[in-house]
């Protein structure tokens, strides 16, 4: 049987190009490695509680053209992502905002909060940050950096702060308000029956084949379709042959707990450098305690988080984007784009840190392309 497309990887790049795809009249396989769809996002029940297998996923976006398009798929909820910060049993407020700058400072106004950091700004001699740890200190003052946001990073990076680039922390959200709303976005929230059901509906219509390992076998499936579209790491699609991209892996440990409440937050970032875990997910707040009849779960599902260095054979999850490794990527797309019938696209075919929504909007992009 011959296809228009042979899509490798069910995560949600895959999965919105099979959609895109199947609407426009196209034949799609679809294959992946794991024993699953959904990629990273997938999600499960585990003692009723529906828990994200690698990492807390909250949808977050400023667009509303994907946003229209995921609520074709999949109901929201209201979610909103406030974490919290634990440096040795101190707990802040998550994004830094005035409950933060009052914890710390004992400020009680805006134009105080930005005094202070103002002042630790200039005393550091800041005047373009150069690094993470500049960054870092223009944003927040020292005194915030020191607590809650060097230990996390090193830990999460496995280098320091000084050695990271300045963008990594632009994400970082700095309010002047008691906002504790993490993202600064129009639309947020968590598919109601789960991620893994959103992309059961992407890829209604397409045969999906699980367990299969597109590397080992490329020759006889690229000969099962005209084109292919990949969305696996793009040295190893080269076999590693200019040297391995650098990645972050994350390893976790989960545990049910027979009580109602472990924690009372969804996400608690641990921002001291000697706890060996970045944070600690309790599912069930993702849903605000509730199953889908809206019935209290009484038990608890926690996952504690550990950042690791990626090495073959481990989950790739965040790409290192500093300057050796983007010169290197650059080398790697060129070939890339010099393969004939194939196009990269997703988080690690085109080694980039994605957002969901910006994977969504990548997919939709490159299917216009490949479908008008």
């Amino acid at each position: 049987m011959m296809f228009d497309y042979l899509i490798v990887g069910a995560g949600l790049f895959g999965a919105v190009f099979a959609r895109e795809a199947m609407d426009h009249g196209k034949s799609v396989l679809v294959i992946d490695r794991r024993d699953h769809i959904a990629g990273n996002v997938y999600s499960e029940k585990v003692s009723g509680v529906e828990v994200h297998r690698y990492g807390a996923h909250i949808f977050h976006t400023n667009d509303d053209e994907v946003w229209n398009y995921v609520n074709r798929y999949a109901e929201f909820n209201r979610f909103t992502n406030s974490p919290v910060a634990n440096y040795h049993g101190e707990l802040y407020s998550l994004p830094f905002n005035m409950y933060t700058f009052n914890r710390i400072w004992g400020v009680t106004t805006p134009a105080e909060a930005a005094e202070r950091i103002e002042a630790q700004r200039r005393a550091a001699g800041i005047a373009e940050p150069r690094n993470l740890e500049e960054q870092a200190i223009s944003l927040v003052g020292t005194d915030i950096y020191e607590k809650l946001v060097k230990g996390y990073t090193q830990k999460q990076w496995g280098r320091p702060c000084s050695e990271l680039p300045a963008f990594i922390i632009k994400r970082l959200p700095v309010r002047l308000t008691f906002d504790n709303n993490y993202f600064n976005a129009r639309h947020q929230g968590i598919p109601v029956r789960g991620y893994t059901r959103l992309v059961e509906k992407l890829l209604e219509g397409a045969e999906v084949r699980l367990g299969v390992d597109y590397l080992k076998d490329r020759a006889a499936l690229n000969a099962l379709a005209d084109r292919v579209i990949y969305t696996g790491p793009i040295d190893e699609y080269f076999d590693y042959r200019l040297g391995a991209l650098e990645y972050r892996s994350v390893r976790f440990e989960n545990e049910a707990l027979d009580i109602p409440n472990f924690q009372g937050v969804a996400a608690m970032n641990y921002t001291d450098a000697e706890t060996p875990f970045t944070r600690v997910i309790e599912h069930k707040w993702f849903t605000f305690g509730k199953d889908e009849s809206g019935n209290d779960i009484p038990g608890t599902v926690i996952s504690r988080e550990y950042s690791s260095e990626w090495k073959p054979g481990v989950e790739p999850y965040y790409p290192v984007n500093d300057e050796k490794n983007g010169a290197l990527y650059q080398r790697y797309r060129e070939m890339a784009e010099a393969e004939p019938n194939v196009r990269f696209g997703g988080r690690l075919g085109q080694y980039r840190y994605y957002d969901m929504d910006q994977v969504i909007a990548a997919a939709l992009e490159m299917s216009a392309q490949e479908l008008r």
